[in-house]
């Protein structure tokens, strides 16, 4: 494996040089020490590493260059290596725009120059770097390398899992010389896909998500029995109520049954949260938050399903699908909700194989100069549009309505309307798909003179509502007529408390009918369907819990 690299970036020629020599005389037997004289010329070589699958360390970027200044290219550096340590040097009349870079792009460190001497100010601060990019999980994972067909929906499932948990991978197709070769020393054919090979040849055929996950280093089992909280769902609400459940001493461990992030960590750019006014991915969003929760020790388990939930006495009592159990003194449910399935003839059997519900950024260079037709018109659907119109020939963006004012929030309609390649057909639906191997045609309905007709589609990404995850919440905790969780003053009906609710007091605002279970975010019934309100919410079931306990 080649050495991590360590790359400079820096317009001034002496300074680069002179970067490049303290860091490669301290660390250029462990490092491999680059450096670029601009923005754009270093994110050319970010992209190399890339596709050769090594890692980058650290990143130390000069604040003020000509076509990009450091603060861009950092931002643009995260999406390629979003583990890499990030620093920026910086003149001492640019300390606030570095101290701004600290939210903007999540800066670990600024350098005023000039550093001298190093083994002051230079080493200790990139020691300190490198010790935490190590113990990080992504600097840990080697290249995983994918090998599958294009048009496999259980090669996308791998790849999709992959991604969301923003673990790097190499995607091989079966039927090239390099995937070929790969399948044959697994002792696999191109019947057998996906095939995952790890770095140091092992080979999992057609893993499940579970295999995966522990191939990778993620956390599947717990560490104990018995917690004081026990969150479930990954998404900003259960993140929110993880970070401030452990930070705030309780013993927490968040369950999730496929990736952190939910919907918004699949968000290509959320640009209405506060404190991001240039906006940020969900995957960025995710991974700090992630981060966040791990530092403050709270456990994170994926792909582990909760089925059921119970009273046992003053614990509450979760069940797995494996029928393995876990307790504690409280719970917050923060499962979100699952984009609806679009009921139309010949689509279900054509998911993974060009039908994609949520956005699927995987797929987005496989789109090149193609059309991707997305249904949908609320925010989700408005991102995922932006984002595809950046490898799209044209992204037709399909509603049933007349316009996008109801659903969209309005700098995202902007948006769409300065995008020459975003087409949006009102009073337009899909009625059905077909194809062969994967999605070749779809047939849109007029819906007000209900005339049909057909387009040629490789590519159609569904965002169509969505429905809670609650079936198994069933008999235990009270739900509205949708399946979303009842919570405080709408459990109590003519002053009379819910059914079976046992203590001498109303349900707290985010209590469901079970005490000490809460509700948080988008699976919350009348809750408000933004990331922000999600994250707030979470927090919020935190502060009730340590009510809740505190009378115990």
């Amino acid at each position: 494996m080649a050495h991590p690299v360590i790359l400079s970036i820096d317009d001034d020629p002496a300074v680069s040089r002179a970067v490049a020599r303290d860091i490669r005389r301290r660390y250029g037997d462990r490092y491999r020490v680059v450096r670029a004289g601009s923005g754009p010329e270093a994110l050319d070589t970010l992209r190399e590493i890339k596709l050769r699958g090594e890692q980058v360390a650290v990143l130390v970027a000069d604040y003020r260059m000509p076509e990009m200044n450091g603060i861009e290219f950092l931002e643009a550096a995260m999406d390629l290596f979003p583990a890499a340590r990030r620093v920026l040097l910086t003149a001492y009349a640019d300390t606030g725009a570095a101290i701004d870079a600290i939210n903007l792009v999540d800066l670990d460190h600024y350098l005023l120059k000039p550093w001298h001497p190093p083994e002051e100010k230079l080493y200790p601060v990139v020691d300190a770097l490198l010790e935490a990019w190590t113990a990080s999980p992504e600097a840990a994972t080697t290249e995983i390398r994918v090998v599958g067909h294009r048009w496999s929906a259980p090669s996308f499932a791998v790849r999709d899992f992959l991604a969301r948990n923003l673990v790097p991978y190499r995607w091989l197709l079966a039927d090239e010389p390099e995937g070929g070769r790969l399948l044959a020393a697994a002792g696999a054919s191109a019947a057998d896909v996906p095939v995952v090979v790890t770095a140091d040849g092992k080979a999992l055929v057609a893993p499940t998500e579970t295999e995966l996950a522990g191939l990778v280093g993620l956390n599947v089992v717990p560490a104990a029995d018995f917690y004081d909280l026990v969150v479930v769902g990954g998404g900003p609400a259960g993140l929110g109520a993880a970070v401030y459940g452990a930070s705030e001493g309780l013993r927490t461990v968040l369950v999730e049954r496929r990736a952190t992030g939910g919907q918004a960590g699949q968000s290509s750019r959320i640009e209405n949260y506060l404190g991001f006014p240039d906006g940020v991915s969900g995957a960025q969003l995710t991974d700090r938050a992630r981060r966040q929760a791990l530092k403050f020790g709270a456990e994170l388990l994926t792909t582990r399903e909760v089925v059921g939930l119970a009273e046992a006495g003053s614990a509450r009592l979760l069940r797995f699908d494996d029928g393995s159990t876990l307790a504690a003194h409280a719970v917050v449910l923060a499962t979100g909700v699952s984009y609806r399935m679009l009921d139309a003839p010949g689509l279900a059997d054509l998911t993974g194989r060009g039908v994609f519900y949520g956005s699927a950024a995987t797929e987005a260079p496989s789109c090149v100069d193609q059309d991707v037709y997305i249904v949908g018109g609320a925010n989700s659907a408005g991102q995922a549009a932006v984002y595809f119109s950046r490898y799209a020939a044209r992204v037709h963006v399909l509603i049933r309505g007349a316009d996008l004012t109801a659903s969209m929030s309005s700098y995202l309609i902007d948006q769409l309307d300065r995008i020459d390649r975003i087409t949006v057909h009102p009073h337009t639906e899909v009625v059905a798909g077909a194809g062969e191997e994967h999605l070749q045609r779809l047939t849109l309905r007029d819906t007000r003179t209900g005339q049909r007709r057909d387009v040629d589609a490789s590519w159609l990404f569904v965002f169509i509502g969505a429905e809670p995850r609650t079936e198994w919440l069933a008999g235990v905790v009270a739900r509205d007529e949708r399946g979303y969780v009842v919570t405080g003053p709408d459990l109590v009906a003519g002053g009379s408390r819910p059914p079976g609710w046992s203590l001498p007091r109303d349900p707290y605002h985010l209590e469901s009918s079970l005490p000490g279970v809460f509700a948080a975010g988008d699976v919350r019934a009348a809750s408000v369907k933004r990331v922000a309100s999600a994250v707030g919410e979470g927090a919020m079931a935190v502060s009730l819990v340590h009510r809740y306990l505190e009378a115990q």
